[in-house]
């Protein structure tokens, strides 16, 4: 259906009608109920502490013996925040919380080669949505440290951080 003509049915609709299927769609979908939440409700610092405890609970976990490590935890959020309309400074925050965590972990584990293909592609998102939205002074440090980090340790696929970070020069 274009909006076009969803913008015609819901016209044609009346007060009490249109109210309903808000409601039907709020019950039947998660993803509605979440977006009424958040704009009635918006406890941004609070969905940001839930994500970062969720993610380093995937590098260091509390309850089970074994690390998950997967970078698909903090993609998921990252891209409900971006959904939801999240303040840019507390999404960037939670991208670089991601890979500082990751970073972490490494020296501690002995990680394949894919670890550091996706936390590439991480800094790479994130240094991207940070010079977007205008707020490089603000995490450049924390960009720098991440940098210096993947130089020092001789991370795979160094050259591409440095290609992330010249980009935004």
């Amino acid at each position: 259906m274009s909006k076009r003509a969803l913008k015609k049915y819901l016209s044609e609709l009346k007060k009490g009608e249109l109210e309903d299927q808000l409601l039907g769609l709020y019950e039947k979908f998660p993803a509605v109920k979440a977006y009424y939440s958040f704009v009635f409700n918006p406890k941004e610092e609070k969905l940001v502490q839930e994500a970062k405890l969720k993610i380093g609970n995937e590098y260091f976990p509390v309850k089970r013996k074994r690390p998950r490590a997967r970078r698909s935890v903090a993609q998921k959020y990252i891209k409900n925040f971006l959904l939801l309309g999240v303040d840019a400074p507390l999404v960037a925050d939670v991208m670089l919380y991601n890979i500082e965590i990751a970073q972490e972990f490494a020296q501690h584990k002995n990680v394949p080669d894919a670890f550091y293909k996706s936390m590439l592609n991480s800094f790479e998102q994130a240094v991207q949505y940070i010079a977007v939205n205008s707020i490089l002074p603000e995490f450049k440090n924390r960009i720098v440290v991440i940098y210096t980090e993947t130089q020092d340790k001789n991370w795979m696929y160094a050259d591409g951080f440095s290609r992330a970070l010249d980009s935004i020069d």
